[in-house]
């Protein structure tokens, strides 16, 4: 049993309730460790969209901080990843390998110097935008792209291998990410249109650029975007993978459950529960090689060569 997962927003969660990575009350918990062959986990600090300027800046620092006391305080279990070597190393070691990431662009408070700070902390990836507007450009709630400083913000981040991520963009700033970028870029925590139609899903053509990009596109647990009718149990995400599989994603389809920042089947509830969901698509009959891709190679392959 084994997973990759390219979101959650457990650290925030876990800050409010000034708990750590064996917390009893979150979705994302390492209480089931040892049940994990392997486990990587993107830990994102989320901004809310009410949250900007210096003040998301500070909370950014503020969530780092903790996430950097708790896996120096847990060590036997975790560790953060600053280097790609890091993430086969940890695992081997039977603990889980946390990468540091950012949901929404607000973080950066407007200067592009701090994503060289963002780096120094380990931020390995960003969600340039939420739902709403923010300094980098606007979210699927919006109609606006991205700014000027959101194009200059995407060219700084490859230079500092930041992975760009374009979950919760909307659909113009898709396209100047695709004008802009010069290296693959991903969908952290993102469904497809096609299959459930909330517009915070990619179009399948969006799909098929981060194919032919080479970057991940990560399945999102959250029911609304798993099915028009909030279903989201193993059937209707597995309708997700038989598309994206239609569409040339065997290398491309990762996990991003949004663990701790979404409404998720009881069935699929946990870092267990979603990576038995292996298990049901080995039964739908996918290849034992396209599901352990899904749930850990494809995401271990990508960061090893772009991070």
């Amino acid at each position: 049993m084994q997973l990759f997962d390219l979101h959650c927003d457990s650290i925030v969660k876990y800050k409010e309730e000034d708990s750590d990575f064996l917390c009893g009350s979150t979705q994302f918990s390492l209480r089931e460790i040892k049940e994990m062959k392997r486990i990587c986990q993107a830990m994102a600090v989320f901004i809310p969209d009410d949250i900007r300027g210096e003040a998301a800046f500070q909370y950014f620092k503020t969530h780092a901080e903790y996430m950097r006391l708790l896996t120096d305080r847990q060590s036997d279990i975790v560790e953060q990843v600053m280097d790609a070597s890091d993430i086969r190393r940890i695992t081997e070691a039977g603990k889980c390998a946390a990468i540091l990431a950012v949901e929404s662009g607000a973080a950066l408070a407007g200067k592009l110097e701090h994503i060289d700070v963002l780096a120094d902390y380990g931020v390995k990836m960003m969600t340039l935008v939420w739902n709403g507007e923010n300094e980098l450009g606007s979210g699927h709630d919006t109609e606006e792209g991205l700014t000027e400083f959101g194009r200059q913000a995407v060219k700084r981040m490859e230079e500092k291998k930041m992975i760009v991520d374009v979950s919760h963009l909307n659909d113009p700033g898709f396209a100047q990410v695709c004008d802009i970028a010069e290296k693959p870029f991903i969908a952290t925590h993102s469904n497809l249109r096609s299959v459930a139609g909330h517009r915070r899903n990619l179009t399948d053509d969006q799909f098929r650029e981060i194919v032919k990009r080479g970057g991940l596109a990560g399945l999102n647990l959250h029911e609304p975007f798993v099915s028009d009718d909030k279903n989201g149990d193993a059937a209707h995400v597995y309708r997700h993978i038989e598309k994206m599989l239609e569409l040339g994603g065997e290398k491309v389809i990762a996990c991003g459950s949004d663990f701790d920042g979404a409404d998720i089947d009881e069935g699929l509830d946990t870092p267990r529960k979603f990576a038995a969901l292996a298990d049901y698509l080995l039964q739908k009959g996918i290849k034992e090689t396209v599901v352990d891709g899904i749930f850990f190679d494809n995401a271990l392959e990508f960061f090893e060569k772009n991070m």
